[in-house]
């Protein structure tokens, strides 16, 4: 009875009170790390704004009842923006989990043919984080929906919108740090006569070299570290907020009223509206929320906002502005003047460090957003760093941290000052979220599948309040607004070229297929003289084989015995489970020994190298093998349809089944390293390449027949000829590719094909270091592509 009572005692996690607790201890958790990632940069907003709306055309305006306006201003913004629009309605649009501008992105894409890179397949959309949200089914007849589809130029200016949104994100990685250091580092000014704008200026940027090269350890460290500095900020700013609300001006609670607003605009007129430019600055890093959702839950961002974030920030502002309705002239340092003097000190030193937090929240959300640029096609090759091993998806991107760290520095030098920086990032945090809102309500259409109507109101209702702060942002161009415009520009252009580029590639890959029907009339040895051995083919087509095995049979008359076609393609998912990874195929009938594997991450999926995708591809194979034996619909495969079906091999089914028995030799020696080698030469190679490479020393796995009698004479066959090739070695053969325009391509085709992709190509990481291909197996075929 004792092992009855032991399966029976394990249910006690199934009881409804305990997993409902399990789960909200788990979002308090994520809440209280969230508080040192996404809202850093939202919670120091109060050092700059008030300072930002008064000093410019409010300068003779500093009356009791304008400061009143303002405060209401800043109460409804941080009520309708960050609470309402996010929290309560973006929040619900996320991508399994994973928020942003490209989440919306790959959303509309899967369920409308928006996408510009034809490499989908109906394989894919049987992926289980592809079914999102309702079906599609409904809104398949959707006239808006086909419009859209129809003309290439929409879809095309739909991408240019996310790459603007992308961009104006990387614009704020820059300006973030720029102005919340600068802006709590002048603190010093108020009491410290002593120190210049010149030594200001260099304690802002020690700090900022500091705070990028602290990157490189991850968002999980940085949130623990973090978070209790910013819980002491918030509760500090709230402490002061309350106590300068009682001391000074009890009466700025009536303000909470929208009936100040109006009598803020019929005082100031036109002044007033320019002054929005000041008060937007209140809701920057709101974007976080949403770009940094993948490493959090929406419940432990809104625990977060609503019941902390929110409260302290109103009743600070509300304390600010009781202090200035008494105290005028205290315009250019409010805040610090603000702070009653036993404190000063100490809310200093909080501020400093809090700043620093903040500028981590929009450095995160860059590394997020560029990692999901590179994965749909939009980005050059990057290295990409995994920073927990425990935590997925926190990731760290060194070439794109360093160039952030020299434009924070270039901004901070080149300005020196809070007010123009702010114009700056005032009017790239608005252009983020005018193009959210846009993509939030083609969602609420086309996902959410709710009427034309809701979208609408939606879209009005928000692109008015937004609309009314980016006109006066824009009258800020001038005076430093000019610099997100500059910088979006630049990123666009790359990330334009480079999807162009691609398309283009994948296009000419596309048009210019072998012909099955030619394989076929060459027989099952191809013409050629067949090798022992795999050769793994690298090619970005999804179907058909590529030119690049024609290129290198016409020049090299041999090829190996089995032949794989691999295609490591990027899905418009968050992640693909390792279940789902591989697709596998056949590719003319058995006699010719010729796979297709079609291998599918997602845009938050890292490929790292656990030097085990060879076994698990042989494997894989002889899965499929066995099951096209075994089910009728994949013998068609032997028929005239040449491109066999393909089927989801699932990795847990291959160690489970009894396909291949694998017996791993974990202490090798030289003559195992490279088992086909009969030669010395190649086989001292392999050994010296072996010990140069520890990291990355591939496990040697022997594969054998299990002992089945009633197995298939033809499969059985088929899989000793798999095992063999599999011991004779494996190549893996990719297309050193030079894209060229052709002759009678325009002049613009010329210089982004020819200048602008060449230079990215040969400046961004090689495909085979990007898909941790062993440079000892690599064979590369020089292929020249006129696009």
């Amino acid at each position: 009875m004792e092992p009855e009572a032991a399966t029976w005692t394990p249910p006690r996690p199934r009881n409804p009170t305990q997993l409902s607790w399990v789960n909200l201890s788990r979002n308090l958790l994520l809440a209280y790390q969230s508080l040192g990632v996404v809202y850093g940069d939202l919670s120091t907003s109060p050092l700059y704004v008030y300072t930002s709306t008064f000093l410019g055309k409010l300068q003779n305006h500093h009356t009791e009842e304008v400061i009143f306006g303002a405060f209401s201003l800043i109460f409804w913004t941080l009520t309708l923006m960050p609470l309402l629009k996010y929290v309560f309605i973006l929040l619900s649009a996320d991508d399994n989990g994973e928020g942003g501008t490209f989440a919306l992105y790959s959303l509309l894409c899967r369920h409308a043919k928006f996408s510009l890179l034809p490499n989908q397949q109906a394989a894919d959309e049987e992926l289980s984080a592809y079914k999102y949200g309702p079906s599609s089914q409904v809104v398949a007849s959707s006239p808006l929906k086909r419009f859209l589809e129809k003309h290439k130029r929409l879809r095309t200016a739909l991408l240019v919108v996310v790459l603007l949104g992308a961009s104006m994100v990387i614009g704020d990685g820059v300006l973030t740090p720029a102005i919340s250091v600068l802006s709590s580092v002048s603190g010093l000014q108020v009491t410290e006569e002593k120190l210049t704008n010149a030594e200001l200026l260099l304690l802002a940027c020690v700090i900022l070299v500091g705070l990028f090269a602290l990157q490189h350890c991850g968002t999980h460290r940085v949130a623990f570290l973090f978070a209790p500095i910013v819980i002491i900020w918030l509760i500090s700013i709230f402490s002061i907020g309350l106590y300068n609300t009682i001391h000074w001006n009890p009466a700025i609670i009536r303000a909470l009223s929208p009936h100040y607003i109006i009598k803020f605009f019929s005082e100031t007129g036109k002044d007033g509206w320019i002054s929005l430019g000041g008060i937007l600055l209140s809701i920057t890093g709101t974007e976080a929320m949403f770009a940094d959702l993948g490493h959090f839950t929406a419940l432990s961002i809104r625990i977060a906002f609503a019941f902390f974030v929110y409260p302290c920030l109103v009743v600070q502002y509300m304390g600010q502005a009781a202090f200035l309705s008494k105290h005028p002239g205290s315009i250019r340092y409010s805040f610090y003047d603000s702070i009653p003097d036993p404190v000063f000190w100490p809310i200093f030193v909080v501020a400093t460090l809090a700043a620093i937090v903040g500028s981590q929240a929009v450095i995160t959300a860059t590394f997020s957003i560029i990692k999901q640029c590179h994965a749909l096609g939009c980005f050059p090759r990057v290295k990409v760093v995994h920073t927990s091993k425990h935590i997925y998806g926190q990731i760290y991107i060194p070439e794109i941290n360093w160039i952030l760290m020299i434009l924070t520095l270039a901004i901070t030098i080149g300005f020196q000052d809070t007010t123009l920086i702010g114009n700056a990032y005032g009017l790239a945090c608005m252009m983020v979220m005018f193009v959210t809102t846009f993509l939030m309500a083609l969602v609420i259409i086309f996902v959410w599948q709710k009427s034309v109507v809701v979208a609408a109101f939606f879209l009005v209702f928000f692109w008015f309040i937004e609309g009314v702060y980016l006109s006066a942002a824009l009258i800020k161009v001038p005076q430093g607004g000019w610099v997100p415009f500059v910088l979006s520009f630049i990123f666009m252009i790359v990330m334009y070229i480079w999807h162009y580029g691609t398309r283009k590639k994948y296009n000419h890959d596309l048009h210019n297929k072998v012909s099955l029907k030619w394989l076929l009339g060459l027989g099952p040895s191809l013409g050629i003289v067949r090798v022992p051995g795999i050769g793994l083919i690298y090619s970005e087509l999804a179907t058909g084989v590529p030119a690049i095995f024609s290129h290198f049979v016409t020049n090299l008359p041999a090829f190996h015995k089995v032949l794989v076609f691999v295609c490591v393609k990027s899905v418009p998912v968050p992640s693909v489970s390792p279940e789902e990874r591989f697709l596998i195929g056949r590719i003319c009938p058995r006699p010719y020994r010729m796979y297709r594997c079609i291998v599918r991450y997602g845009y938050k999926d890292i490929q790292r190298d656990d030097g085990d995708f060879e076994n698990q591809l042989i494997q894989s194979i002889a899965e499929f093998i066995q099951m096209e034996a075994v089910e009728p619909q994949f013998s068609s495969s032997e028929s005239s349809s040449l491109d066999g079906r393909m089927a989801v091999i699932s990795t847990r089914t291959v160690q489970s089944s009894s396909s291949l028995i694998a017996t791993e030799q974990e202490d090798f020696g030289v003559g195992d390293s490279i088992q086909s080698s009969k030669s010395l030469t190649l086989q001292s190679l392999g050994s010296v390449y072996d010990d140069e490479n520890p990291q990355i020393r591939r496990r040697q796995v022997r594969f054998q027949l299990p002992s089945n009698p009633g197995m298939d004479h033809a499969v059985r066959e088929e899989l000793l000829d798999l095992i063999q090739a599999k011991e004779a070695g494996v190549a893996y053969i990719m297309g050193h590719s030079y894209v060229k325009a052709r002759r009678s391509s325009s002049f613009f085709k010329k210089l982004v094909i020819d200048m602008g992709y060449s230079f990215l190509r040969k400046n961004c990481r090689g495909p085979s270091v990007a898909l941790n291909i062993p440079h000892i197996s690599l064979i590369e075929v020089g292929m020249i592509y006129y696009v």
